[in-house]
């Protein structure tokens, strides 16, 4: 640079964003005549130098701060520490944290599991991030989720291999990802190696997961009690005697009055273990970085008997390794791949479902060897013959109706092994282009997994026994057996569950990035982007194929304009339909920098945000062609022919041209400021966003002549018509306080929506029925008014037209008036929270004291509803009975009861939607809680070991809620777990 001759003397203070001077910055210029000083007690300093020359203000902890010398030159110079120097990577760039423009949040990672480990990839982040309440961002529902730009599965990363986790929430930030991510994207962005820095992390964990809650049923006695009772109120004969019922009660024999308890020790352990290692290698230099994490886990079962005792476990083996290489100043690339190996083992039962099903009393699981009497030569045979012989003492037990059933397919009908193997790579090339231009640059990427799965099974069959049972001298002894199938192993392993999956994704972009007059900061992006998923199976892929611009200006990081857009396709829409522009404008305004402002004791930093967007997406449109008309032969016997014998064309389908895309139209403003010298941190977004344009096939937008029942026929086509709305804010704070010696973080983030179909095609008789004005997970069904009394009861009210009534069956409220109770007769009931609670609140604490850490966090779901249904509540027929029968109607507790009359016919009347079973889901859980401790200055063991801790956690640990009991029941599956947990981690 020439030496510029006129100089300039420059007097300013330099501050950090809690307004306090910054002693010992070091000011100095690029020319050799400038001279380097540095600020003085009160963060003033003075130099002169060229003017227009660029001066440099570096100070530790704080982001270097560059300026031009002129007239321009503030008395007063604010610097950002460098923890806003943290760069987010939001869609196809990275931006510092501090320039994000609302609808974007960002967990780092590694800093969290410092205090907090987990497992699973998105454990607990509504407690970290706003807008996010488990399955959804700002309850859209269908998010995208990706691993380094590419779009993969949640199972396909571990947290020890993530640096950071970006929630896209808003339209604005989600807009150059096209259709796919129309409704927010999750983008995981994994570990990479940093130059001079060479690591080796190793770190352990053994866990014991215990049952938070078995389902009740009632045992042999009891259920055959309450069926007789149920028969009798079908006006039926009891079918259990007296003293079949107290030969049950009494546990005199098992084998000959079973009572089959499927979560009883026999058959469970109280715990069962799991346990993984995760090692990282990473490191390199200027020109090569790399990062690999190798991980291990294993998990058991409850299952304690047969071969489920030791062939029910999973075990997951992953290796990453990710590399950058700087092949000279202008061009990098990277090359990663990731291989993960996922087997689980089991028995060719499913254990968990027949618990639900099979009645206490219907068979003996065993029969003792031992109580079969000797005489009984045709038995003894059997025995001899016998292939499964359980523990040398035991046969199958079984009946006519149970020749197989769970238990003995668990002790003899082999196992399986099911097998997931992913493989995924992805490489990237970036070059420098400034050389055509300043501040322009390419990059691409291009990536290639597989997924392939399959199960390995050995079927045998096997032979189960019914025992005529006798008394002889008052010692019960089986007389006879009857077996059932024959014991067979074939040693032929069965393949099945054959599936395939690719993934094939590229995109190529130019950059520009580039200040002028230190001042004005531009950058832009010109976009090709495009994935493609093909299964087996499926003819059709899932493809997102779009072009993007993106336009970004900020004015000394106090003004913000953004553009950014995105031309996509889509084959499943008409051709002259197939593409369509979806543009975002956003804006952004620092307000501390603004005079009112700038010399606030309070006020730290404060941003506003403002987007709005229109989206276009094909996410909701659920299969290809639906703009196509369909026809087909008759082929009845009613079809019209011709005169030559050839049958008719009918229509089920209608053409429409015209369908276009749904649309995602949004506006949304937001805020985030820090106070109190960052003592305090806030949050917020308030957006409200409409899906436009939803497809659907209504026969009431058409003429009735467009359809026929007989023949069937149709010409009414699939239109745009349904438009939903959602209406929410977000909210984060994070408040930061020393007490004593112990130093306190407490989060809180939030979340409420309140969803709205604000137009469907529907004609109901009644206007309370129109879905049109309710909430989107809206819950019908019947209103009760009680239990039916007696029979004067049922004659004095409506009719109810769901099958028979009798007195104990559920009352419901006459919503229309015209006497008779039927579907017209549904009403909004709740909301179900399908996209997630309206409101979810999640807490997260941390306090240090020393090298002692404490960590927990909670999450709180409300205003949603469910409805308690499934064979557990709705019992009816042949179920098995749950404790909750017990609060059933009857004669003697018509006014208490709490739980309809029993019968063994089909109840349709009672066990249907209504708010007889409704419940609120209302919750507040403590997920976590955590203790770690720093151990590296206590050993000493720096020269080898450089860090060293140790942790104790639970997971899961407790729920508060009014209907915890019903919250915490898996019924059907496996139960919930509590996970108590030690580990152990080291850096080398």
């Amino acid at each position: 640079m020439a030496q510029n001759t006129s100089t300039i003397k420059i007097k300013a203070t330099v501050i950090g964003l809690d307004k306090q001077p910054i002693v010992g910055a070091v000011v100095s210029t690029s020319e050799e005549i400038g001279k380097a000083v540095t600020t003085d007690a009160l963060g003033t300093f003075s130099i002169e130098i060229p003017q227009n020359e660029v001066l440099s203000i570096a100070a530790k902890g704080f982001k270097t701060k560059y300026i031009t010398a002129n007239q321009r030159v503030e008395e007063t110079l604010q610097m950002l520490p460098e923890e806003n120097q943290e760069q987010v990577q939001i869609a196809f760039r990275k931006v510092d944290k501090q320039d994000l423009l609302g609808g974007v949040s960002s967990v780092n990672v590694g800093e969290l599991l410092k205090k907090n480990y987990f497992t699973y990839t998105l454990d607990g982040m509504a407690s970290f991030i706003p807008g996010f309440n488990g399955n959804s961002n700002w309850g859209m529902g269908n998010y995208m989720f990706m691993i380094d730009g590419v779009p993969r599965e949640t199972g396909n990363v571990m947290p020890t291999e993530i640096d950071q986790i970006v929630f896209l929430k808003g339209a604005n930030a989600v807009a150059l990802y096209g259709s796919r991510g129309a409704k927010g994207v999750v983008n995981v962005i994994t570990k990479r190696g940093v130059a001079g820095k060479s690591r080796f992390d190793l770190r352990v964990n053994s866990g014991v997961n215990v049952p938070r809650a078995f389902p009740k049923y009632l045992g042999s006695a009891e259920y055959m009690t309450l069926y007789n009772e149920a028969r009798r109120n079908d006006g039926l004969p009891n079918l259990y005697s007296e003293v079949d019922i107290y030969n049950h009660a009494s546990g005199i024999n098992k084998y000959r009055y079973p009572n089959i308890d499927f979560y009883s020790q026999e058959y469970l352990k109280s715990a069962y273990g799991s346990y993984d290692a995760t090692a990282e290698i990473s490191g390199g230099n200027e020109r090569v970085k790399y990062y690999t994490n190798l991980g291990f886990a294993t998990s058991g079962s409850l299952l304690n008997f047969g071969e489920a005792k030791t062939y029910n476990n999973s075990d997951r083996l992953n290796f990453r390794g990710n590399i950058d290489v700087n092949l000279n100043e202008y061009i990098s690339l990277n090359a990663d791949a990731t291989a993960i190996f996922y087997t689980g083992r089991g028995v060719n039962a499913n254990f968990w479902s027949s618990a639900e099903s099979v009645r206490p009393n219907r068979f003996a699981p065993l029969i003792p060897i031992n109580m079969i009497e000797q005489e009984d030569a045709a038995s003894q045979l059997l025995i001899q013959n016998s292939n499964n012989i359980i523990d040398g003492q035991y046969l199958l037990g079984g009946t006519q109706l149970d020749q197989t059933n769970p238990i003995a397919t668990i002790y003899s009908g082999g196992n399986n092994q099911y097998a997931n193997r992913q493989f995924q790579f992805n490489t990237g090339i970036k070059a420098n282009l400034s050389n055509v231009l300043k501040g322009l640059s390419f990059k691409s990427g291009f990536a290639v997994d597989y997924a392939t799965e399959y199960t390995l099974s050995y079927n045998y069959s096997y032979a189960t026994y019914a025992p005529t049972w006798n008394n002889y001298n008052g010692q019960d002894l089986i007389s006879s057996l009857a077996v059932y199938n024959q014991d067979a192993k074939s040693g032929t392993q069965n393949v099945s569950g054959n599936r395939y999956r690719q993934t094939i994704a590229f995109s190529g972009q130019f950059n520009y990035d580039r200040t002028f007059n230190d001042d004005h900061h531009l950058s832009a992006i010109l976009l090709a982007n495009g994935f493609q998923q093909s299964e087996s199976a499926i003819y059709h892929k899932t493809s997102n194929a779009n072009l993007g611009f993106l336009a970004s200006y900020n004015y000394k990081q106090k003004y913000y304009l953004d553009f950014s857009s995105a031309y996509i396709h889509s084959a499943k829409l008409p051709p002259n339909n197939r593409q369509a522009f979806s543009p975002s404008i956003s804006l952004g305004w620092r307000l501390s920098q603004e005079g009112f402002l700038k010399n606030s004791t309070v006020v730290d930093d404060l941003k506003l945000t403002a987007s709005a967007s229109i989206l276009h997406t094909d996410l909701d449109i659920q299969s290809y062609y639906l703009y196509q008309g369909v026809y087909t032969g008759a082929g009845s016997w009613y079809g019209w022919k011709d005169g030559t014998g050839i049958q008719a064309t009918e229509s089920r389908r209608g053409d429409n041209p015209n369908m276009r895309f749904p649309k995602r139209e949004e506006i949304n403003v937001g805020f985030e400021g820090s106070f109190f010298k960052r003592a305090l941190t806030l949050n917020g977004t308030f957006f409200v966003n409409k899906i436009s344009g939803n497809i659907i096939q209504a026969s009431v937008l058409f003429p009735s002549y467009f359809t026929t029942g007989f023949p069937v026929s149709s010409f009414i086509p699939y239109v745009n018509y349904n438009d939903d709305q959602r209406i929410g804010f977000d909210f984060g704070a994070n408040l930061t306080k020393k007490y004593g010696e112990v130093n306190w973080t407490l989060g809180l983030n939030g979340t409420y929506y309140e969803t709205k179909a604000t137009q469907r095609a529907e004609l109901y008789e009644d206007s309370y029925q129109n879905r049109q004005g309710k909430p989107l997970d809206a819950i019908w069904g019947l209103q009760s008014l009680g239990l039916f009394q007696d029979q004067n009861d049922i004659a004095n009210s409506p009719t109810q037209t769901f099958g028979q009534v009798k007195p104990g069956d559920i009352k419901y409220k006459d919503q229309n008036g015209d006497g008779i109770i039927n579907s017209r007769d549904e009403v909004f009931l709740g909301k179900g929270g399908w996209f997630g609670s309206p409101f979810t609140l999640g807490v997260n604490v941390t306090a240090q004291w020393k090298k002692l850490t404490f960590f927990a966090m909670g999450v709180g779901r409300f205003g949603a509803n469910a409805m308690r249904s499934g064979s557990y509540f709705w019992i009816d027929g042949e179920d098995k009975y749950s404790v909750v029968v017990r609060d059933r109607w009857t004669e003697e507790s018509k006014l208490t009861a709490k739980y309809p009359r029993l019968t063994t016919l089909t109840s349709d009347n009672n066990f249907r939607s209504s708010d007889f079973w409704i419940y609120k889901t209302n919750r507040f859980d403590l997920a976590k809680v955590q203790v770690s401790y720093d151990l590296t200055e206590l050993l000493k063991m720096k020269s080898f070991v450089r860090e060293l801790g140790v942790y104790v956690n639970g997971f899961n640990l407790l729920t508060v809620s009014d209907n915890r009991e019903i919250m915490e029941l898996n019924v059907g599956t496996a139960p919930q777990t509590r996970l108590f947990n030690i580990g152990v981690k080291a850096l080398f």
